[in-house]
């Protein structure tokens, strides 16, 4: 199985993605945060910095595209061509209520003969540049019987791989996934398919595995956020998984404050991170409470340690807050 890390807007910027290929190298592919190109510009000043080789050193990362607009696809294809890269993501998946009235992301799948449309033209541009196009979706925004339409429009065009999220967008990260229109999607794809949603613990891993032995490749995304090294090779004891922890939330804190984002926004991004990291230990809500009031480095710092010095870890996170 090879294992991608999923893009989360926020976190999964290139400081994370270094520390946690330094702490937890093995993972096969990082998915950078959508880039959400415009007709005046490409990217902007962070998107361009997140996805820059020098600020990616040996991992492989996918730039992911987020628009419904083909000429704007391809400029900022062309663009990250001149980086060296050679695939991109196309982003149908994203629901936020923000993106999808604008007819993007999960919005996009709404609109089948334009998605076609676009399609037809950004693949056959990037096979002009030798670009490989892979695409992120979902069954579509309220109605799963529509998905064998998409899937009709995917396998026209030479993807390099399809990433189902097997949600309507209308179930958010809520509602468990409807794996009969993925295995639907395993049957009929024409491209290689990879799975994504609610994979928490090396036994949901196992358990798609026996489902599915033909599915070669899985995104994780909550889970490896909760717990980094869920897809390490072999997993160590309790105290070699604490000391890697450490290392990784140091990295991470020590990567922001080199970039110089100033105190206040290196805490906004810890109390991101430690959102989903707290639910590796047990009985963390309170030293959390404190880490979100902390208003100094320094108390952010008494925080943290007090986690690492005193709280026990779980085998895995707590499923009932990632599932939400």
């Amino acid at each position: 199985m090879k294992y991608y890390f999923a893009p989360m807007e926020g976190i999964t910027g290139y400081v994370f993605r270094n520390a946690h290929r330094a702490c937890y190298p093995g993972m096969d592919k990082y998915f950078s945060p959508f880039i959400s190109p415009n007709s005046n510009t490409c990217m902007n000043s962070r998107e361009r910095n997140d996805v820059l080789p020098e600020h990616n050193g040996s991992l492989e990362l996918i730039p992911q595209i987020l628009t419904n607009r083909a000429e704007d696809f391809l400029r900022t294809l062309e663009e990250l061509a001149d980086y060296g890269y050679r695939e991109v993501n196309l982003n149908l998946g994203c629901p936020s209520g923000t993106v999808v009235p604008k007819g993007k992301g999960s919005g996009f799948l709404a609109f089948p003969d334009k998605l076609d449309a676009f399609l037809e033209e950004v693949c056959q541009g990037a096979e002009e540049k030798g670009i490989s196009v892979s695409v992120k979706t979902r069954l579509g925004l309220e109605d799963e019987e529509k998905f064998p339409r998409l899937l009709e429009i995917y396998n026209r065009y030479p993807l390099k791989e399809l990433i189902v999220h097997p949600r309507l967008r209308i179930d958010y990260y809520g509602k468990f996934p409807r794996m009969e229109s993925f295995a639907y999607a395993v049957r009929e794809s024409r491209a290689p398919v990879c799975y994504n949603g609610n994979l928490f613990a090396r036994r949901d891993i196992e358990s798609l595995s026996a489902q599915f032995p033909d599915v070669k490749a899985a995104m994780l995304g909550r889970g490896l956020l909760a717990s980094p090294g869920l897809c390490a090779a072999a997993p160590g004891g309790e105290e070699e998984d604490r000391r890697t922890m450490r290392r990784f939330h140091d990295m991470v804190y020590e990567g922001y404050r080199e970039i110089s984002f100033g105190d206040k926004n290196v805490l906004f991004k810890m109390k991101e991170f430690w959102f989903f990291f707290i639910r590796r230990f047990s009985g963390g809500e309170k030293l959390l409470k404190k880490i979100r009031k902390a208003q100094r480095l320094s108390d952010y710092e008494t925080a943290v340690d007090m986690v690492f010095g005193s709280l026990p870890l779980l085998d895995e996170a707590d499923l009932s807050v990632l599932e939400k």
